[in-house]
């Protein structure tokens, strides 16, 4: 018998055990991420021109806080995979993907980035999600507009209630550990 069989289990919630200034400072961030959101819009098909007039002024992205895309993902936050990716596609926007500062976040424009659409071949990846994790799915061939400032207020609530952490000091940063690993190895 091992002793934690023995040992009563005290367990408490994640809520009552953060402390009053870690949920303060978790609603800052979560406040300031949801509305300053840089996107990279991996745009590849006919949904491209949706998403064009979702920054135009009539709908005005820029009211929710996504106005600047940037077209570099290590400058960027929030990936929007804009229409139909195939096989080919694949390797480079998980690329993209994995070039992506934390915390990330993933929009499935479309329903061709979201299952494939109607292209159900050998060449078309059937749903972005076989290779990145995806966040917020907008259906619709294309989405109008509306449907895609509805994606974002989802998102964006997604992110205003996630628990944010300040950094530990105690922890080392890993990409500047992985820096050092690559320097001593002399690559």
């Amino acid at each position: 018998m091992a002793d934690t069989d023995i040992a009563p289990i005290m367990t408490t919630r994640r809520e009552e055990a953060t402390g009053f200034f870690q949920k303060l400072v978790s609603k800052g961030l979560g406040w300031a991420r949801k509305y300053s959101l840089f996107t990279y819009p991996y745009a590849t098909a006919c949904c491209g021109m949706e998403y064009m007039s979702v920054a135009a002024s009539r709908h005005d992205i820029s009211r929710f806080g996504a106005e600047f895309p940037r077209f570099s993902p290590r400058q960027a936050d929030l990936l929007m995979v804009v229409g139909t990716i195939n096989l080919k596609q694949a390797p480079i926007l998980k690329r993209v993907y994995e070039q992506m500062t934390e915390p990330k976040w993933v929009v499935a424009f479309g329903v061709c980035a979201s299952s494939g659409g109607f292209y159900d071949n050998y060449a078309v990846l059937q749903g972005i999600d076989r290779i990145i994790p995806v966040d917020v799915y907008i259906p619709g061939c294309p989405p109008r507009p509306e449907q895609v400032l509805d994606g974002l207020m989802l998102l964006q609530d997604k992110i205003g209630n996630q628990v944010h952490r300040l950094r530990d000091p105690g922890q080392p940063n890993e990409t500047a550990a992985h820096h050092a690993r690559m320097l001593e190895a002399g690559k």
